[in-house]
């Protein structure tokens, strides 16, 4: 039998899609997601399939599907394919998308999740599972649907739609993606996310009891607090109110430096806000460049070795009121290695905020397929560190660029099946990729051909 070598600028990323059909991930998603669409020479579900692709090779954009996975005969065979459709036919498929199908898209995202992701299996009684929720803005052109005016950060003016996000921290799974209008804050839809996120990790009321939520200032408002609170979770988050801010923060009677932000103070807010659970409220005042102070609030539930735990701070066998000050603020300041750094990963690996369809359903599509893509990247980024723990420092965005990036030499026979795939014997990450990614059936190697 001929066999034929071709040359791939993304013979690692070859070596993942096998690994992918390996996983059966797109099976799931063909048993969930049913679009009606006419088929001329490529399935509704594979033109998804090339989008997911290109999300993986880096694509930013629709029209990069052209330049960069039409080309590569290599890669669309690791991933099943024999052919790749243009990206206006792929847009035309989008565009025919329905609520009901990106329900079907979320069911078969939940389904992967439930089979492969690690926050679903995740010991409650050994560690308290922790769920980041904020809303990231996408900026849009004004005339797509649910394009409006709202809060983008470090952009005035500009227009936009939302997106509501939970992580489950730990793994860095993304449980939830909804998008919304631009006007949109988050004390608006955080119940409905966290039902979403409930029904994704079919939360008990025991496990809830030991689930922290963790959320800055846009989801502190009474109702959503109480909301979290009645369902028994453990709660960490800033008060939305600044006038009852300000009034809490006069109440504190002993302020105490933060050793963490210059001219940060901290203080125990001594008359607190009745809630309908006990609640530890803390202080954090910081000074305007215009004179006075900026007061903040945080409402937590946490004990004290959670507190010292999540803030990566040792606990002392009797810490005194300043430490368990300090440990709480840390423990909040994490977002930031949280849903914050994921939120620009995905922007910035997979670009999450180039790709914008006019229709609503289909920039959900979009959204769906990039939430896939997290999540499956994810998880081989941790079988690389298993092979070499130096890999779970690395960010999407430098795992896209570096790791998925390394040229080579693939052997396929005239069916299309891969038989031999050579990296770049110069590459210094190729021996790793070559080691995590080894198979009985397929032979990887560092030699020319």
């Amino acid at each position: 039998m001929d066999t034929s070598v071709v040359y791939s600028s993304r013979a690692s990323l070859a070596l993942v899609g096998l690994h992918f059909q390996q996983m059966n991930l797109w099976t799931t998603v063909r048993h969930f997601v049913q679009i009606k669409q006419k088929v001329h020479q490529h399935d509704p579900c594979d033109k998804l399939l090339d989008c997911f692709v290109n999300i993986l090779a880096g694509g930013h954009g629709l029209n990069e599907l052209n330049l960069r996975v039409r080309p590569d005969v290599a890669l669309q065979a690791a991933f099943g394919r024999h052919h790749c459709a243009d990206q206006s036919t792929i847009s035309r498929t989008l565009n025919v998308c329905t609520g009901e199908t990106v329900a079907q898209l979320r069911q078969a995202n939940e389904a992967i999740r439930r089979q492969y992701g690690g926050s679903y299996q995740h010991d409650y009684l050994q560690q308290p599972q922790l769920l980041d929720v904020d809303l990231t803005g996408l900026i849009a052109g004004r005339l797509g649907e649910g394009v409006t005016k709202g809060y983008f950060a470090h952009q005035r003016n500009a227009r936009g739609r939302q997106l509501g996000r939970v992580l489950a921290t730990h793994y860095a799974e993304l449980l939830v993606d909804q998008l919304y209008p631009g006007r949109h804050q988050l004390h608006q839809g955080l119940a409905a996310l966290m039902t979403q996120a409930e029904q994704t990790l079919h939360l008990s009321e025991k496990q809830r009891e030991n689930t922290i939520v963790r959320i800055d200032g846009g989801g502190g408002s009474d109702p959503e607090i109480e909301w979290l609170l009645h369902r028994q979770y453990h709660i960490l988050l800033k008060v939305k109110n600044w006038n009852r801010a300000q009034s809490l923060a006069a109440s504190v009677t002993e302020w105490v430096p933060d050793t963490k932000v210059a001219d940060r103070m901290l203080g125990w807010v001594a008359e607190p806000h009745a809630y309908s659970r006990p609640t530890r409220q803390l202080a954090i005042r910081t000074p305007k460049a215009k004179g006075g102070y900026h007061y903040q609030v945080l409402v937590f539930t946490l004990p004290d070795a959670m507190l010292f735990e999540l803030g990566r701070r040792p606990m002392p066998a009797a810490p005194s009121a300043p430490e368990v000050l300090r440990a709480s603020m840390h423990a909040y300041d994490q977002r930031d290695g949280g849903l914050e750094t994921q939120n620009r990963a995905d922007k910035q690996g997979l670009g999450l905020n180039h790709r914008n369809k006019q229709r609503f359903p289909a920039q959900e599509m979009l959204i769906l397929l990039a939430q896939l893509a997290h999540n499956f990247l994810i998880w081989m980024r941790d079988i690389l560190a298993d092979v070499d723990e130096h890999f779970a420092t690395f960010g999407l965005h430098r795992f896209v660029r570096d790791v998925l990036q390394i040229d080579g030499w693939l052997t396929l026979t005239p069916a299309g099946v891969i038989q031999n795939i050579c990296l770049n014997p110069r590459h210094p990450l190729a021996a790793t990729v070559q080691q995590a990614f080894l198979t009985d059936d397929l032979l990887v190697n560092l030699r020319k051909i």
